[in-house]
């Protein structure tokens, strides 16, 4: 693991460095003077010889003789390796880089309804469940809580009167608030099962111990499936997704630096395996532009809608439109839908017309967007909720009825996902403004 390498300001030495993330250590002699952490090693630690260091930096390089690396597989992994070291060894220049200011920690507090928060020291009397840290900068700190809380959502605060913001955000979800409160015995133990699991499991990512997390959430997931329970099946997965991304690898450089067209070459086997896909069901005499429409509220409350376009199967934001639902039926996602569809087709002349459009939904979605656009012969299909399964219209003996298709595996399952969690993260971002709105009149 400390496998070390003499350290020198010859590039050549710093060029056997790999160009991937990772956690990198300078050493004096047996010790270690300094952690840090990198996305990409090579790079980072190549910057220390740069000309113009600040007294400190320069004094903590010339004082090291030797480096050694720990390679990751993500970003935050690195962030929470490169914490778990400054603890373990206390390195002097860590601390020394911070011109006696107090390092950030994250801290789980010893309560009922356990509460996430920061801070700037360790007090010897604390009750907490347990800190993490010490963090460099309060922004990495940040970006941690940001990624987990999306996924396994936790309160900041005590039990009030009423629920929190971040509860009607999907942030502080079940609120502490709301459970603390519930008169319905059966339903309070449930909802404070749940909150404790979602503490539970954040310590286990700070732990390090994400694939642990990841085979608990995916044993879950298949359970609830057996039992048909496909709407709870599809939040765990949905779960699964988002930790998947927030922990996955990144490309090497080193394949980028092989083939300078490899995010196109990529995108490509992307777009082809797609039209092998729905080719046996549709024809699709082209696939350069792909839309995907998905539709937030808060039981009626802000209803809104998304479309997200794609060209090439690369995220195209100039060409992203947001629709505010107007009719009464605002509960009703197929009511929505219909309506959405409806001002879309206006507009088909200067927005661009679609070579396929995508609801997230199942058949009820994609009949009532497929009423409207057939005649403009654009074909739709949608991504049901039970798992990554598309929804494709066909005709059989002159009727119409649809064909589930799981998505394999592989190309087309990254290009369908990417679009389908674009369309959901540009509207319920809509959303939120919108519920803002209403629930702080300063915000208006």
């Amino acid at each position: 693991m400390y496998s070390k390498l003499k350290f020198s300001k010859d590039r050549k030495i710093l060029s056997k460095l790999p160009q991937v993330p990772g956690v990198y250590l300078f050493w004096q002699g047996e010790r270690i003077i300094y952690v840090g952490k990198a996305v990409n090693l090579r790079n980072r630690v190549s910057s220390y010889v740069a000309k113009g260091l600040s007294s400190k930096t320069l004094a903590m390089v010339n004082g090291a003789n030797a480096i050694s690396f720990i390679k990751v597989g993500s970003e935050l992994d690195s962030l929470l390796l490169e914490a778990w070291l400054i603890k373990r060894f206390q390195p002097h220049y860590n601390f020394a880089a911070k011109d006696d200011k107090n390092p950030l920690y994250i801290k789980i507090t010893k309560e009922e309804f356990p509460r996430i928060t920061t801070a700037r020291k360790i007090e010897e009397n604390e009750q907490s469940i347990s800190f993490y840290g010490p963090f460099p900068s309060s922004s990495s700190v940040k970006g941690v809580l940001k990624s987990l809380r999306r996924i396994f959502p936790y309160a900041e605060h005590k039990p009030g009167k009423r629920v929190c913001i971040y509860s009607h955000l999907g942030l502080c979800n079940p609120c502490p608030s709301l459970i603390a409160f519930q008169k319905d015995e059966k339903l309070r133990h449930e909802l404070k099962e749940r909150y404790l699991e979602n503490i539970r499991l954040i310590r286990l990512v700070l732990e390090r111990k994400t694939d642990r997390v990841e085979k608990m959430l995916l044993k879950r997931m298949e359970g609830l499936s057996k039992n048909q329970q496909f709407e709870e099946a599809k939040l765990v997965r949905d779960r699964l997704l988002e930790l998947s991304y927030v922990t996955q690898k990144p490309i090497p450089v080193s394949e980028f630096l092989k083939n300078p067209n490899l995010l196109k070459d990529i995108r490509n086997e992307e777009m082809k395996a797609l039209v092998k896909l729905l080719g046996s069901y549709i024809s699709l005499d082209k696939l350069e532009r792909i839309e995907c429409f998905d539709v937030a509220h808060l039981a009626g409350l802000s209803p809104t809608a998304s479309m997200v376009t794609f060209i090439q199967a690369e995220a195209e934001k100039r060409l992203y439109r947001r629709f505010k639902i107007n009719q009464k039926l605002s509960k009703s996602d197929v009511d929505s839908l219909a309506e959405v569809a409806r001002r879309r087709l206006i507009h088909l002349k200067d927005w661009g017309v679609p070579d396929l459009a995508i609801v997230d939904g199942g058949k009820p979605q994609v009949a009532v967007f497929g009423k409207y656009f057939e005649s403009y012969k654009i074909p739709v299909v949608g991504i049901a909720k039970r798992f990554e399964t598309l929804v494709i219209p066909v005709k059989k003996l002159g009727a119409k009825s649809f064909k589930e298709v799981r998505v394999p595996e592989g190309p087309a399952l990254r290009l369908v996902t990417r679009i389908r969690d674009e369309a959901h993260r540009f509207s319920r971002k809509y959303h939120h403004i919108l519920v803002k709105k209403q629930l702080i009149p300063s915000a208006r």
